[in-house]
């Protein structure tokens, strides 16, 4: 059976092999709270497909309009699968009850690094950050050099900013993208680490000029969410 949960996925764990980040567009915020219900609706009137499917979680954007999807899987053979045989089935009945849902984009993930801080583990994160970088052609090599220049620039920061919870960053499987999910106790704090002046996330300390001017770095976005949906086998 497929069980909802509140608790925040943890991206740390050493049996997911494979994930999965898609973003939908739905227009406004009660159709955020629509389609999350009939997520919902869905996946539990159904037994959970596969095995190899650790937990999918659901994400309402800040902007009032989208909704982040994240699943984490054994392997992507098993992903592969469950697209065969239940996804669409499941879409279907989700359109049907929130019709004209834009499918934006799906990409498949690895995860490379984590950074957490020592009390990450009694805080509970109130807003999720996303930052999609995007590079110029596909080099695995890149992907993992810029992640490891960020968590230099971030070691080197002798005060963070306080309401940093914890940074997952992920490599695409194409060798084009990095994506960090990174939890945060509030939004607020997240607004204010960007735009506080000297050291941190965004300052023009040396390393951080390098992360945001690293070759081959083509753009990136950054969107805050809150968890609305978690599933978890029963």
């Amino acid at each position: 059976m497929t069980r909802r949960t509140d608790t925040h996925p943890d991206l740390t764990r050493p049996e997911v092999g494979a994930s999965f980040f898609s973003t939908w567009r739905v227009g406004a915020p009660e159709r955020q709270k629509q389609a999350v219900e009939a997520i919902a609706g869905t996946w539990e009137r159904r037994p959970w497909p596969a095995a190899g499917l650790l937990g999918y979680h659901v994400y309402a954007g800040h902007d009032g309009s989208t909704l982040l999807h994240y699943s984490r899987w054994r392997n992507e053979q098993a992903y592969d699968a469950f697209v065969k045989t239940h996804r669409q089935e499941r879409n279907d009945e989700i359109d049907t009850a929130v019709p004209g849902i834009e499918r934006l984009r799906l990409d498949r993930y690895r995860h490379y690094r984590s950074g957490t801080r020592d009390d990450h583990g009694t805080r509970v994160p109130g807003c999720v950050v996303i930052v999609d970088v995007e590079f110029e052609g596909p080099d695995p090599d890149r992907q993992r050099a810029w992640v490891d220049a960020v968590f230099e620039a971030l070691d080197s920061e002798p005060n963070p900013h306080p309401g940093g919870i914890a940074a997952h960053f992920h490599l695409s499987t194409d060798g084009t993208r990095v994506l960090n999910y990174a939890e945060w106790e509030t939004a607020q704090h997240h607004i204010d680490a960007l735009a506080g002046p000297g050291e941190g996330v965004g300052s023009g300390s040396a390393l951080w000029e390098r992360v945001q001017n690293w070759p081959g770095l083509k753009g990136s976005t950054v969107n805050r969410y809150d968890h609305a949906l978690g599933l978890v086998p029963a």
